[in-house]
């Protein structure tokens, strides 16, 4: 695989990452340490019991503290996944809306938060993670 290229401004990176494409995830904001990303329910998303599946849901959550995390930034760093700790609280049905932010940082590594909710704004997952800051590839 081969890393997704900056373009001239690094704050569409987001939009170029294939998984993110593929899920079709889009990032309603990302600055000042705070991000929003939205999902759609689709069928190919459901598990057993005809919720979103608890992977898409970790993505969701894994993927918005990223994204905080590089808005503190000022997207001069992309961002990876250190360690994230999640819990769920309920099953994510409809339109899924996961939100994050960076509760402390140095010039390393980035300690967020972030949940996730569903259509009718009922808490679906929450996480906490550590981010570490690389250059842009």
């Amino acid at each position: 695989m081969k890393p997704v290229a900056a373009s001239a401004d690094p704050r569409n990176v987001f939009s170029a990452v294939p998984f993110m494409q593929l899920l079709g995830v889009r990032r309603e904001f990302s600055e000042g340490g705070r991000a929003r990303l939205v999902l759609d329910e689709r069928p190919e998303f459901g598990n057993v019991i005809g919720a979103v599946h608890g992977g898409v849901v970790i993505t969701l959550l894994d993927v918005v503290m990223a994204s905080a995390a590089v808005s503190r930034r000022n997207f001069e760093r992309t961002a990876v996944t250190l360690n994230l700790d999640s819990s769920f609280i309920g099953p994510g049905r409809g339109t899924l809306t996961a939100d994050g932010e960076v509760m402390n940082h140095d010039d390393d590594i980035a300690f967020c938060r972030a949940t996730v909710t569903d259509a009718k704004g009922s808490l679906v997952a929450l996480a906490h993670g550590s981010f570490r800051y690389l250059p842009l590839p």
